[in-house]
């Protein structure tokens, strides 16, 4: 009893500690971006590659590695995942060119793809069925701790000890995660253990994914639209390959003939769409329309992310009780209604008013999140949680994908290649009012699948 305790323990802590760092980074990073600029003389669009690289990378390898974990052993991809993300994080802090950095972003990504997929796996794998709902809420709570701290954090410390010490103070980190994983983390779970790995599905499961983020990365230019509709095609094929191959990488017939991961995974897709951009369209506005500094309105920002970690916890716990189905929906409704309060937003709208509605969508999101993913978790066998964890960090990066183009497309249509300013306010108000808007509709499509995927407690709980 107790060793099993002494398991879980470790295993919270791991997964919780990986889970705050990849978010912390990425979020960190971005705020460093100008630095970096400065020090290496980049253009606009080299730039651009030091977020996108490693995005594309968690993006292309996240199935295949959860699945690589359901064979080999999820422990073992888990502790090489952060050996490689620290390692990366190590030659990021004494990066000498662009180029440089931007392949340690793609390790980095990499790393982050191998120890994010088999994290939530292994949670699920050592906590029972009554009490995996408040573990998955602390590595849900860990995420929004990590996207909330970084842009503060990574402000702080690129203006007093230089953009490479956000990569440097990521090592101990990592360090401490792989000591704790192989010294406490006994045991290895590999519930696919014997079966081949697909190599075939893989290459065009990366061939798609490759083409869909970059295209919606290139998003409102005319090659983006090629790009996406040939990722497209690209994935059509890969669900026909993985309907015909005994072993695939993907178990496409999770989402065909099991309702209530598809529906969850939807849902968890949709939120994400619904949702990631309102941070960017919110600072904006802020330094734009209510003339905010950039502290300022980062600190106005925090209300958001504050509510999910405090909640988040207390909405796992929540869901070992209550049919996750019911507090996901609660959660998807009050963000909805959050959302359209944001689309009638104007140049006389208070701190207060903007403060409040993040605090009730921190709120629903909170609600949401960590009871959607314990039924998406609850919802297939053992052998699965590599992939359904995969799923889920999946939906997670192309929804957030797909919220920044709808914001990009709405931009440019609105305002065109132009700069914000004063002259264009009006237009710029507009855009944001109707991407709140869009994004409110989609919520209302949210609630449908959130509502409609049936009950975890008469599903079979692995």
């Amino acid at each position: 009893m107790t060793e099993d305790r002494t398991r879980e323990k470790s295993a919270l802590f791991v997964a919780t500690l990986s889970s705050f760092m990849g978010p912390f980074v990425i979020s960190s990073v971005n705020v460093a971006l100008p630095a970096i600029q400065r020090e290496f003389a980049a253009d606009a669009v080299a730039l651009g590659w030091v977020a996108t690289a490693l995005l594309l990378a968690v993006a292309v390898f996240l199935i295949p590695m959860g699945r690589i974990g359901d064979i080999y052993g999820r422990k073992k991809v888990f502790t090489w995942g952060l050996a490689v993300y620290t390692l990366a994080s190590l030659l990021g802090a004494f990066s000498v060119s662009m180029s440089m950095l931007i392949a340690v972003r793609v390790f980095q990504g990499l790393g982050a793809a191998m120890f994010v997929t088999t994290g939530m796996a292994i949670l699920t794998s050592v906590f029972p069925p009554n009490r995996r709902g408040r573990a998955i809420g602390f590595y849900v709570a860990a995420v929004y701790i990590g996207l909330s701290v970084g842009p503060f954090a990574g402000g702080l410390l690129t203006q007093y000890l230089g953009w490479r010490s956000i990569f440097g103070v990521v090592i101990p980190f990592g360090v401490a995660s792989v000591w704790v994983s192989l010294t406490y983390l006994k045991g290895e779970w590999a519930d696919a253990r014997g079966e081949k790995f697909d190599v075939t599905g893989s290459l065009l499961y990366a061939t798609a994914v490759f083409l869909l983020v970059y295209g919606a990365s290139l998003l409102p230019r005319a090659l983006a639209v090629y790009l996406i509709l040939t990722g497209a095609a690209a994935l059509a094929a890969f669900v026909r390959y993985e309907l015909h191959t005994p072993q695939p990488v993907f178990e496409v017939r999770l989402f065909t003939g099991n309702k209530l991961f598809a529906f969850s995974s939807l849902a968890a897709l949709i939120n994400y769409a619904a949702t990631f951009a309102i941070t960017f369209l919110l600072s904006l506005y802020l330094q734009y329309i209510k003339g905010f500094d950039a502290q300022t309105a980062g600190t106005v920002l925090v209300a958001q992310p504050l509510m999910m970690a405090i909640f988040s916890p207390l909405a796992g716990r929540w869901s070992d009780r209550i049919e996750p189905r019911l507090l996901a929906s609660a959660g998807m409704t009050l963000t909805a209604l959050g959302l359209l309060l944001f689309a009638v937003v104007d140049s006389e709208t208070s701190a207060a008013y903007i403060v409040g509605t993040l605090f009730m969508l921190g709120f629903g999101f909170a609600l949401f999140s960590s009871p959607n993913m314990n039924a998406i978790m609850g919802s297939v066998d053992k052998k699965f949680f590599g992939i359904a964890s995969g799923t889920v960090a999946a939906m997670r990066l192309l929804g957030q994908m797909a919220s920044m183009a709808i914001a990009m497309v709405v931009f440019a249509v609105f305002i065109g290649r132009e700069q914000i300013t004063p002259a264009n306010y009006d237009l710029f108000l507009k855009s944001v009012k109707l991407s709140f808007l869009i994004f409110a509709a989609l919520c209302a499509v949210g609630i449908f699948f959130s509502f409609s995927r049936g009950e975890l407690r008469n599903n079979h709980n692995s």
